[in-house]
């Protein structure tokens, strides 16, 4: 018999190879060949359309096209389409679907009704001949190989890495890396097979077995970590967890924290990770359990180390020890993070 957990630990484990493997000659030429088609049509603004963990992925994606290329940037709803009838005029948009299994009817709807009003449409997936795919004009692979465990782990980090090459390469104009780029992305296979050597998370996870509840919370390109980390915790441990901005956690949320009430926190080196120096004294206040996912210390927190790199490359490092907190938390609450209840690999919704 397969011991509990064992498929979620495999997927974990093989993503510093998956990031080693989009960054390959092929894959990184064909992501380069998309870039440039986008880049020659100029689009004014971009859509995102996705859900779950894929939805994190393309909340970084808006980042990254706001900030990197300025250009507004913005998750569509969806039901919209599919339960409203809307038919948005995206004529002047680049529309992205980005979906691990490319199987949910909602999102090629989407999609769908996109390139008819004249979008440039584009699927990134797991899955070469989803549906999702056979409807976009453009696609890429992520390249993740096969996911054992139901929660996503390296399908998620594989749509990030392949979401900053594409930005990057629509930024350099003819979809080619800078120099200066790609030695950064060639340095993160290491970086990450570095981070998962710690063994904190699993020591952290017993402290946690009885907590009622938890918030994660970052800024800017951390914030989708927030919210990802949140829902593995919600999907494995069967833990309510809820993610703020760490602005918006000042906005009242700040009053749930308490001793009884963990605190993730992600803390990088840039303007995001700097700006959360304001939300962590408020937390001390309140004596919350506060622990740091980030490169410095921070007085009175426990630290999830990851190496100090470009707020950008953050992510790819950041989710690693979380997600492997989520494991040990679930395992140690006598739960199975492969097979969490009531949960398929591949959601239908319309």
């Amino acid at each position: 018999m397969t011991r509990a957990g064992a498929g979620m630990a495999a997927d974990i484990d093989e993503q510093p190879a998956g990031y080693a493997r989009l960054l390959s000659a092929a894959n990184a030429a064909e992501i380069a060949r998309v870039a440039a088609v986008i880049a020659e049509r100029r689009p004014r603004h971009v859509v995102f359309t996705a859900r779950g963990t894929s939805d994190h992925a393309a909340l970084y994606g808006a980042y990254l096209t706001e900030i990197r290329l300025g250009l507004p940037a913005g998750l569509a709803s969806p039901s919209a389409v599919t339960l409203f009838g809307a038919r948005p005029d995206l004529s002047d948009a680049l529309v992205v679907g980005v979906s691990q299994s490319g199987g949910s009817p909602d999102l090629a709807e989407v999609l769908r009704a996109a390139r008819a009003s004249g979008a440039l449409t584009l699927a990134v997936t797991n899955a070469p001949g989803s549906p999702l795919v056979d409807v976009a004009e453009l696609s890429i692979d992520i390249a993740a190989g096969h996911e054992r465990a139901v929660a996503a782990t390296k399908t998620y980090t594989a749509e990030l890495l392949a979401l900053l090459m594409l930005v990057e390469g629509i930024r350099a104009g003819d979809g080619v890396l800078p120099a200066a780029e790609r030695e950064a992305l060639d340095a993160l296979p290491e970086l990450a097979a570095r981070t998962l050597t710690d063994g904190t998370p699993a020591q952290l996870a017993p402290r946690y077995r009885f907590a009622r509840q938890l918030v994660t919370t970052g800024r800017g390109y951390a914030y989708p970590t927030a919210r990802e980390a949140a829902l593995k915790l919600m999907e494995t441990s069967y833990l309510p967890a809820l993610a703020f901005s760490g602005a918006d956690l000042l906005h009242g949320p700040l009053a749930m924290t308490d001793p009884e009430v963990p605190v993730l926190a992600l803390v990088g080196s840039g303007p995001g990770g700097r700006s959360m120096g304001e939300v962590l004294p408020r937390l001390g206040e309140r004596r919350a359990d506060v622990v740091v996912v980030g490169s410095a210390d921070v007085p009175g927190a426990t630290r999830l180390a990851v190496p100090e790199v470009d707020e950008r490359y953050a992510p790819l490092l950041d989710i690693l020890p979380l997600q492997r907190l989520a494991l040990a938390l679930a395992l140690t609450r006598g739960e199975d993070p492969d097979a969490p209840r009531g949960l398929k690999k591949v959601t239908a919704t319309m």
